[in-house]
């Protein structure tokens, strides 16, 4: 049956609905990434070879995410990987992962503040003026931040008033993507020519080299699901149902890159993929032939700035809260506001790292992805390494939406979450950058100050006390 709606002071409102947890999955996955990237995927892989990476990554994905989705529909409660990985594997670790998915979900806030001004000079070129630095040979200009810092501080405040309004504009947003997405699918399947698709496979780096080329970004592009185990205290819905939306956001996503993938393959051909610089908005305007559809594109792409923005608000504060109510983090990122019931401070918080990014200009953009990128796998393997060891020592716990062949899928998780990380380490073609590393280190570093006065001021007896209540349905945090 469907969970209740009331609320008690010093909890969260338990108000989203299905479309509301859908919006909000769906929107983080697709983001901004499919307008800027698509075209380099198709050069790197071929028409079918990019298609077939993201058929391949998404079944990674997916194997993940059914972890994600037991779990999930088991212990619906605030902070997702938190919960899950303190029953399993205890205090320090449930910190380690909580930590570390956070950072994800920072690093795509922060990013979002440079995509931002960065897709707003397709629409308005040369709108950027004001010298301020320059950083990795890219000039910083005044107005180009204050765009960034402006978007930022908006979405901030959309959080901060209330996870209904978030889910309002999440709902609206994706809609409008859908929109387009379908209007370019289906004039592209009509409009386009087999023949643009050639090569099918990458000539350069053959058949397994191209699609290897892709697969190493493809689990990037689907980060987002997780965010529904992070509102899990906010879905009205049976915890069954929690556990099958986030598996069919994971399938929409999968087909919504594929589609994308094969509608510009079908509109551009090699020589246009090689000329152009946003390969989908030009493929749109081939599509209908006239500029306005390439503009239309681009305001799609933005909505994927907002939608993944906004949910990304959303998993972040929510971890952060949960790592504070738990009493691994100062009990001030724990305060809920009185009357909107969202995490007030960890907004805040995560406002304030996202207004900072546009400074760094775009070079910022690579680095907060891959950085955050090495958080969010390191999160996938405690998730499907919980995943594990509960379903072992805890064989009757309720789980409503429970997993099919369990012990493989949960093998297959741990190692290709190990193969992720793998993709992370020096030697790797995708391996951290020294700044990068700096960027993680100085994370995971900070995190850990905070978690040993955490723990000294509150002591591990408190916060096993807390995370013992959470589990058992209870009001954790009484009084506090």
């Amino acid at each position: 049956m469907t969970q209740k709606t009331s609320m008690e002071p010093g909890q969260l409102a338990r108000v989203l609905a299905r479309k509301d947890v859908l919006a909000l999955a769906f929107g983080a996955m697709i983001g901004w990434g499919w307008i800027v990237l698509t075209g380099s995927w198709i050069q790197s892989a071929g028409s079918l070879g990019a298609i077939t990476a993201f058929l391949i990554g998404g079944l990674i994905i997916v194997l993940v995410g059914l972890t994600y989705a037991e779990l999930a529909s088991a212990m619906p409660q605030v902070g997702g990987e938190h919960v899950y990985s303190y029953r399993a594997l205890g205090h320090f670790a449930s910190f380690l992962c909580t930590w570390a998915i956070t950072l994800g979900y920072v690093s795509v806030v922060a990013f979002e503040a440079v995509a931002l001004p960065t897709v707003v000079e397709h629409l308005f070129p040369g709108y950027a003026v004001g010298h301020l630095w320059t950083i990795a040979g890219w000039d910083v200009q005044a107005t180009w931040v204050a765009v960034g810092v402006a978007g930022s501080v908006l979405m901030m405040w959309v959080n901060y008033v209330g996870i209904r309004t978030a889910a309002l504009l999440q709902k609206l947003v994706t809609l409008l993507i859908l929109v387009v997405g379908i209007m370019f699918i289906t004039g592209a399947l009509f409009q386009g020519d087999t023949a643009t698709m050639e090569p099918l496979f990458s000539v350069e780096e053959g058949v397994v080299g191209g699609i290897m080329l892709v697969i190493i970004m493809v689990p990037f592009m689907f980060v987002g699901f997780d965010v529904i185990p992070q509102a899990a205290e906010e879905i009205n819905l049976p915890f069954r149902e929690i556990g099958r939306v986030l598996m069919i956001s994971v399938i929409m996503a999968v087909f919504w890159y594929s589609l994308i993938i094969l509608g510009t393959a079908l509109m551009l051909n090699p020589e246009q993929l090689a000329a152009s610089s946003l390969a989908v908005p030009d493929a749109m305007q081939a599509v209908f032939q006239a500029p306005w559809a390439g503009k239309l594109m681009i305001l799609a792409g933005i909505a994927g700035i907002v939608t993944s923005w906004n949910a990304f608000y959303v998993g972040g504060s929510r971890a952060i809260y949960a790592l504070a109510h738990s009493g691994m983090l100062p009990a001030w990122l724990g305060k809920l506001h009185p009357r909107h019931r969202t995490p007030t401070n960890a907004i805040l918080v995560m406002g304030m790292l996202s207004s900072i990014a546009p400074f760094f200009g775009r070079p910022a953009l690579v680095w907060l992805v891959v950085a955050g990128g090495l958080g969010i796998v390191i999160a996938y393997l405690f998730v499907a390494i919980s995943f594990v060891v509960l379903r072992r020592r805890e064989p009757e716990m309720p789980r409503p939406f429970r997993v099919r062949q369990g012990k493989l899928v949960g093998s297959l998780s741990v190692l290709l979450s190990l193969g992720l990380i793998a993709l992370y380490m020096p030697g790797s073609p995708s391996a951290l950058a020294p700044v990068e590393w700096l960027l993680f280190a100085g994370w995971m570093g900070g995190g850990l100050v905070l978690y040993a006065w955490s723990r000294k001021r509150y002591g591990v007896s408190y916060s096993d006390q807390m995370m013992k209540r959470e589990l058992a349905g209870a009001d954790p945090y009484p009084g506090r």
